[in-house]
């Protein structure tokens, strides 16, 4: 026998490369490749590298930038460039040209790529893989895909046996989908797979990929984070994918592009030549088709997938499908345990807090948010159940075109569920689910909706489903919550009207009938028909007399056909609903009406207002302040009093005013509009409720600025209706200001009387609420009364009048009397301050001063003094 020494051998396969490649590819192992691969990889990796396979290359990145995808209008086109931006492991062709924008890195790899090209090309081996299929070099090595392919080659009933192992317990349906198609590569030997699954309504099914482009070696896993990205949907029916899932037929095509059902779109984005494709459908236990595997390129390159392969996996698939069916019932399942998780945790939320209507909603809409991952939401109630009005409360604000409020509206008065895609301008409605909000007694009382699933996607039965059982205890918590607000309402009525009718009751018919029989004094005699009235002339029963003749001598009680007796009791009705506090009493009802009454018979305005007008100002004087409890309306917002929770904290006490005017026009024998026609005392009723709202001066400084601009550029017209509206509001404020300019003695007296009232007010929000009051409420800052009146002198009152003495010249004493009062106020103030500065100055020196300062101290005070004599003297 004929012996060869080692070395013969060697320079024997040198000279036959052929021989000896030939010879690898039929007797070659992977154990024996695999530890070909570690001695000759082209850099060194640690020892902990090692032991776990790794092979790497410092020379290669791992996630290389080259190759951006161009954008296609096609949906498909688009989808797998975004996959292959974004997966670990890209695809490359060997034979594009290279580009003047390549890097280095790139120029080096294309180099390393054609130095192995002669090696062994089995799929077997990993550097095989690598040339064939052209993806970068996995992160690690997987023992379980090589033990695989020795399985096969050992013992094929094993190795099926393997597959189907793989896959049985699996119900991640992402490791599922993975290890179907890392196993239909192996068992047909592909180059590529990918899987795609069905979804959608029958009437709308497509079919949808996560893992469109799995490789023969690959054995690094997409991340969870890139799996929405990598998603490639194709139409039910459209191409070869879609052809086998609408008929449920295998497809062996040995060449692709002979087939016209094949697109090469992909195959021009990538450069992959796709060469011999296996297409077929996985099926459920039903017979339905659940998803379609592709599988292209068989191995070697350029042999076609047999009827062998298509057996083998005829027999694989099933198993396939069952897996696949398990996995969706158990992603299913889980999907069910966490909504009904979060509809408790909805339940929970919503019947914690059930006091703020507001809140309860903010919670549905974040919980909504949450519950089916969407954009935006939006609740909106109704502020009647049989009104189509509504007011909306949103977690983000978003401007609906008209179209989009006669849909809401639509939906509210029928029940119907809205599932569909929009448009609309501003913020991109991609998709919207809208569903009517029912309370215990089954009447829409609202309507809940959802834009634009965070995944892109349209919202689908399931959806509807969950939001339908959420919206219905959202129902039950907000009706809840308006129930608790009614009865909140109803306890603050009930209190507000058991104080009143403690306090209050109406006159005896005693007193009706002395005031009816009384002779009633002309206007000279009683003075009122002066804009220099003394508001302290009059006692109580005088004051009723007089108003008797402001109301005869203006006409409307012969114009109206009022009764004169009714108007009596009317009168003494409403002076007994005036509180005895220090200046919100009856005696200021009874001056603002004679300053209403002057102003309208001296200066003329009788001519420019109607008598349903002039009725309406006058009466409303007389109601202004009625059961005025010489608080503001801060104090009743800050106490949370029983008016705030009833009226809410705007105009609290003006609403109060009006409705207590009108609980005395409603009772028996006191309704002086009771000869009007339902149209006037409508109207009536309308000026009325504006006159006393009038009187709330943050209402005043809202409208005067448009009211100084129309009478200072003289735009001002009596035939415009809107701006009579706003001088009639004027003229209540003027009115309710009046004492400001009446004579000195008279306008001192009022203001000290109102800072009394304001004293008291402040002595209780530091006692009751342990707040800091204002300073014109510190009865510790009284001193400071001069320089806060000429603050209210300057800032609100003076403005005001100036502006009515440009409509009406008559008024003119009303600013003088202003000018005068303010002048007073201004010598006040200058005293207070030059006593303040002595006091500071005493202080200083009884803080261990000189004594020439205490010197010209005296002497400062000495010469103001004798001043202000002087003043005095001259002014008399």
């Amino acid at each position: 026998m004929t012996t060869f020494d080692f070395s013969d051998v060697e320079a024997f396969l040198d000279c036959h490369p052929e021989l000896f490649e030939e010879y690898l590819v039929r007797k070659g192992k992977c154990d024996t490749l695999s530890r070909w691969l570690k001695e000759h990889q082209p850099s060194k990796t640690s020892p902990a590298e090692e032991k776990r396979g790794v092979v790497k290359d410092p020379i290669w990145p791992t996630n290389p930038d080259g190759l951006r995808r161009r954008s296609s209008h096609m949906e498909l086109r688009r989808n797998f460039a975004r996959s292959k931006a974004t997966t670990a492991h890209r695809t490359y062709d060997e034979h594009v040209s290279l580009t003047a924008h390549e890097s280095q890195s790139s120029m080096r790899r294309r180099a390393l790529l054609r130095k192995a090209s002669s090696l062994p090309p089995t799929t077997a081996h990993i550097l095989s893989a690598l040339l064939e299929s052209r993806v970068n070099v996995p992160q690690y090595a997987s023992s379980a895909i090589d033990y695989k392919y020795r399985l096969k080659e050992s013992n094929e009933r094993e190795f099926f046996l393997e597959l189907v192992k793989d896959i049985s317990n699996e119900l991640d349906m992402t490791n599922l989908s993975y290890k179907i198609l890392i196993n239909v590569c192996i068992m047909v030997n592909a180059d590529r797979c990918s899987l795609f699954l069905v979804e959608g309504p029958s009437h709308k099914r497509t079919l949808v990929s996560k893992f469109f482009d799995v490789h023969s070696g690959t054995t690094v896993r997409p991340s969870s984070s890139t799996l929405d990205s990598n998603e490639v949907q194709v139409p039910w029916g459209k191409g070869i994918i879609g052809y086998v899932a609408e008929h449920g037929e295998t497809v062996n095509i040995p060449n692709a592009y002979e087939d016209h059902r094949f697109s090469d779109e992909i195959d021009k984005l990538t450069g992959y030549k796709t060469q011999s494709i296996l297409c077929m459908a996985i099926r459920n236990s039903d017979g339905e088709v659940i998803g379609v595997v592709q599988a292209i390129n068989k191995n070697p390159s350029g042999t076609p997938f047999t009827e062998d392969d298509e057996k083998v996996l005829q027999m694989y698939l099933p198993f396939c499908g069952i897996s696949i069916s398990n996995a969706k019932l158990f992603s299913e399942s889980r999907k069910e345990y966490e909504r009904s998780r979060a509809l408790l945790e909805v339940v929970n939320d919503l019947f914690e807090e059930q006091t703020d209507l507001e809140k309860i909603v903010r919670k549905i809409m974040q919980r909504a948010l949450t519950l089916l991952q969407c954009e935006r939401c939006s609740v909106l109630l109704l502020e009647d159940i049989h009104s189509p009005v509504r007011f909306v409360l949103s977690l983000r604000t978003l401007q609906w075109h008209l179209k989009k409020k006669i849909e809401i509206i639509l939906f509210a008065s029928t029940g119907l569920f809205l599932n569909r895609a929009d448009q609309a301008s501003g913020f991109h409605i991609r998709s919207v689910l809208c569903v009517p909000i029912w309370n215990r007694t089954h009447q829409i009382i609202g309507v809940a909706q959802i834009l634009n699933r965070l995944d892109r996607k349209t919202f689908n039965d399931a959806d509807q489903r969950l939001f339908e059982a959420f919206v219905i205890f959202c129902g039950l918590g907000i009706n809840n919550t308006m129930m608790y607000n009614q009865v909140k309402k109803t306890w603050a009525k009930q209190s507000v009207a058991l104080d009143m009718l403690s306090y209050h009751a109406t006159c005896s018919k005693a007193e009706v009938d002395r005031l009816k029989a009384a002779k009633i004094p002309l206007s000279s005699e009683l003075g009122i028909d002066e804009f220099h009235f003394n508001d302290f002339s009059l006692d109580n029963d005088a004051m009723i007399t007089a108003s008797l003749r402001m109301f005869l001598e203006l006409g409307v009680v012969q114009k109206f056909k009022i009764d004169y007796e009714v108007l009596c009791h009317w009168l003494l009705t409403v002076r007994k609903n005036y509180r005895t506090v220090a200046y919100h009493n009856w005696r200021h009802a009874f001056n603002v009406s004679q300053c209403m009454f002057v102003m309208i018979t001296t200066a003329g305005f009788q001519e420019v207002l109607t008598d349903t007008e002039t009725l309406a100002l006058m009466v409303g004087c007389f109601c202004h302040d009625l059961d005025h409890r010489g608080t503001n309306n801060a104090f009743q917002a800050k106490s949370g009093s029983a008016l705030a929770l009833l009226y809410g904290t705007s105009a609290t006490l003006e609403h109060h005013h009006f409705n207590h005017a009108v609980m005395i026009l409603q009772s028996e024998g006191h309704n002086i509009f009771a000869n009007l026609s339902s149209n006037e005392y409508s109207n009536m009723m309308q000026l009325l409720k504006q006159a006393i709202l009038s009187t709330d001066l943050t209402l005043y400084f809202k409208r005067r600025t448009k009211f100084f601009e129309c009478v200072l550029s003289g735009q001002f017209s009596w035939s415009n209706e809107e701006h009579k509206d706003v001088f009639r509001s004027m003229l209540m404020t003027a009115c309710d200001l009046g004492a400001v300019t009446r004579p000195w003695e008279i306008s001192k007296q009022v203001a000290e009387l109102v800072t009394s009232e304001f004293f008291e007010q402040g002595d209780r929000e530091r006692s009751e609420l342990k707040l800091t009051p204002a300073a014109i409420f510190d009865r510790n800052r009284k001193d400071e009364l001069p320089v806060l009146q000429l603050e209210w002198i300057d800032g609100i009152c003076k403005p005001l009048y100036e502006a009515l003495v440009k409509l009406n010249r008559k008024l003119q004493p009303m600013v003088d009397g202003i000018d005068a009062n303010r002048k007073k106020w201004e010598e006040l103030c200058r005293s207070y301050q030059q006593t303040r500065r002595a006091s500071e100055c005493i202080s200083s020196l009884e803080a261990g001063e000189t004594e020439s300062v205490f010197i010209i101290t005296v002497i400062f005070i000495i010469i103001s003094v004798n001043t202000n004599y002087k003043n005095e003297v001259i002014n008399d």
